[in-house]
């Protein structure tokens, strides 16, 4: 668990950490560099649109583009779309935050974030989860792709994958948000999650820990074995190949989802499995970032880079409309 704002050995907390008004939480996000506030605000306003930008257009691409039709396409336009919502849930509030030190964030705006976030990275987990199972079908049962990802089965992926997470990141944001909050509301984040709220409790909060550990094992875990089982049965499929142009096009159609799920896994886990005292709030941010801001701006990238036709689709985009101005 985060060090609490009055704990021994935390850094001194800002003067509007401890004047939140009445109920108010107060986001305290980088407040040990306030000289690099305007400098990160500009910096997380630029990935903001960055990642808006790739994302909306991954999503356009593949709902639009008649070669973009494949089960795999709908998938990513569903990633594409969580991370157009993981960013404008995170990125909004910690501009405010940099901007305009010390504005009080309500319970229920608090709250709201938090349930937004939990389904987010849940969302993100299976839908990680399905692509990959998607890549093992296209790779291990080829003859039967067509049958098994049929169109009714991946709109119901999509809605598992979409809802899946809601009733327990409801659970436990109304579990959390029970707990009596005393001192001072400052949150040493610059978001409200988990680990920085239980920091503000004032109760025995042992029974939600175990349960909120028990669940980020079976929503990060879980979905990452079968990640790697669907890997490993893709590589042995793919050494079984006679033909070193068969293993290399068939390797090369599952290289940006591992990027993706190394990324995204790989930042996830340290926050949310690692001892809660291997490390401090300010790390915490710093990795934090990662999976709120730099992975929805990095994956339309390695999506659109590393894939032929993605790229074939954005070249005939750009013919079409050039062609249009011409008079």
């Amino acid at each position: 668990m985060p060090v609490a704002l009055g704990s021994p050995g935390a850094p001194a907390a800002p003067p509007w950490a401890n004047q939140s008004s009445g109920r108010e939480f107060v986001l305290l996000g980088f407040a040990h560099v306030p000289a690099l506030r305007p400098l990160l605000a500009a910096l997380f306003l630029a990935v903001l649109l960055l990642a808006l930008l790739g994302n909306a257009l991954l999503v356009l691409l593949t709902a639009l583009d008649p070669a973009l039709r494949a089960p795999m396409y709908f998938l990513l336009r569903q990633l594409a779309l969580v991370e157009i919502c993981f960013s404008l849930d995170i990125v909004p509030r910690l501009l405010v935050t940099l901007l305009r030190p010390g504005r009080g964030v309500s319970p229920a705006g608090c709250a709201l974030q938090l349930l937004l976030l939990l389904s987010c990275v849940t969302s993100e987990c299976f839908l990680l989860t399905a692509m990959a199972w998607d890549r093992y079908v296209a790779i291990c049962r080829p003859l039967r792709y067509g049958a098994i990802m049929s169109p009714r089965l991946c709109r119901l992926l999509a809605a598992t994958c979409w809802l899946g997470g809601v009733p327990v990141s409801l659970v436990f944001t109304i579990w959390l948000f029970h707990f009596p909050f005393c001192g001072p509301r400052g949150i040493r984040h610059f978001l409200c999650d988990i680990a920085p709220l239980l920091s503000l409790v004032c109760g025995d909060t042992r029974v939600f820990e175990a349960n909120a550990l028990a669940a980020t094992v079976l929503v990060i875990m879980v979905p990452f074995c079968l990640v790697a089982a669907s890997y490993i049965g893709v590589l042995a499929t793919v050494l079984q190949m006679p033909s070193a142009t068969g293993r290399h096009k068939a390797l090369s159609t599952c290289a940006s989802h591992l990027i993706v799920v190394v990324l995204f896994y790989g930042t996830t886990g340290v926050i949310h499995l690692r001892p809660k005292a291997s490390y401090s709030p300010e790390s915490k941010q710093v990795v934090s970032l990662s999976y709120t801001l730099v992975t929805p701006m990095l994956n339309p990238l390695i999506y659109s880079l590393r894939n032929k036709e993605v790229k074939a689709a954005l070249g005939r985009v750009c013919v079409q409309r050039r062609g249009s101005h011409i008079p």
